[in-house]
């Protein structure tokens, strides 16, 4: 990796789908990606290479250059990335709430009844495990007096 010791960035909306294909398929070359990109829309293969350069030098991508045709693979997993762009997007725009960004999102499109069963599930656990109500509140100290 090209940026040893600093945090990976927040992909672009062209880096994450191509981040996509390769949680799919990795390991992965650029024909694969790029074969399975113009199954959704047209690209270049040089612009598939380009900005899978571009990914490893970000951090984004890792390349084993062992074999001829270079095997490319997500330096993060899927879950770890969706969590490091809800987390900044939870900061930036409700103030560091996990809470209010799930509420919001609930708010704008309609659930299934399966999503809502995992919500839920997801809901009782968090009450198990903090043994409270699932809200976390701030401890308060013993006052004397």
């Amino acid at each position: 990796m090209k940026n040893p010791g600093k945090t990976i960035p927040r992909p672009t909306e062209s880096e994450l789908e191509l981040l996509r294909i390769l949680w799919e398929k990795e390991p992965a070359t650029v024909r694969d990606i790029y074969d399975s990109l113009n199954l959704v829309r047209p690209s270049g293969y040089t612009t598939v290479l380009k900005m899978l350069q571009i990914m490893t030098t970000k951090g984004l991508v890792m390349r084993d250059q062992s074999s001829r045709a270079h095997l490319y693979r997500c330096t993060m997993s899927q879950g770890a990335m969706q969590s490091k762009i809800l987390k900044d997007l939870s900061n930036r725009l409700f103030s560091g709430s996990a809470a209010q960004l799930a509420l919001h999102a609930l708010e704008m499109e309609p659930s299934s009844k399966s999503e809502l069963e995992e919500i839920r599930a997801l809901l009782k656990r968090k009450v198990t495990e903090t043994g409270t109500d699932g809200f976390a509140t701030p401890r308060t100290r013993d006052r004397k007096g």
